[in-house]
């Protein structure tokens, strides 16, 4: 069904509000990347699940799209750890990953919606699978294209230690931004999602 042009102002508001809070996470210290030895902990994924759920998968993977050009570009200019300028300069770590955080917990959201019929059951399910796979394919791909003694070594590890570097870092980096989403995502998304319906609805 086609939007009203109201509608479709309230979308691309809403739509600019998502990439002006990815922005601020992304230049403000400590507020979208938190240092952390060789890596840094994010809560911007937090927000591209949340913008996914509110907007759906195709302005989800929009918003994460924007936060991996900057996870591009700020590896060249200004790195968020020493790992980045080593890695995300290749769009497939920085970029990708990103965007199938948007495509995945959309997607996810509606499916579980249509499954169980429980938009907090759902959120969750959309946290879990949008952080995972944001951590997940960021890690992987470290893997298969930079099993190198420079990136080994910002972890403290020599080349033939790297997966378990990795996976350690899956285990606790990626605990914590997975629990910072599923605390979050719900408590976000859905009085926004009803806000929406009731705008809608009048």
């Amino acid at each position: 069904m086609a939007k009203t042009r109201h509608q479709q102002i309230r979308h691309n508001t809403t739509l600019a509000i998502f990439i002006a809070i990815i922005l601020l996470q992304d230049f403000v210290p400590f507020f979208g990347n938190i240092p952390l030895g060789p890596l840094s902990i994010t809560t911007l994924h937090v927000t591209v699940i949340i913008a996914a759920i509110v907007l759906g998968p195709v302005d989800g993977a929009i918003i994460g799209g924007i936060w991996g050009l900057l996870t591009w570009v700020r590896a060249f200019v200004a790195p968020s750890s020493p790992l980045a300028p080593l890695v995300f300069v290749n769009p497939l770590v920085s970029v990708v990953p990103r965007i199938m955080i948007g495509i995945l917990a959309g997607y996810t959201f509606i499916l579980m919606c249509r499954l169980v019929k429980a938009k907090y059951i759902a959120a969750v399910s959309a946290a879990i699978v949008g952080t995972l796979t944001n951590t997940g394919l960021v890690l992987g791909f470290i893997y298969l294209f930079y099993r190198t003694p420079a990136v080994a070594q910002t972890y403290g590890v020599n080349v033939n230690h790297l997966l378990i570097a990795l996976e350690t870092v899956m285990a606790t980096n990626g605990l914590a931004e997975l629990i910072l989403a599923i605390i979050i995502v719900p408590m976000v998304a859905l009085p926004v999602l009803e806000v929406r319906r009731r705008l809608e609805v009048n």
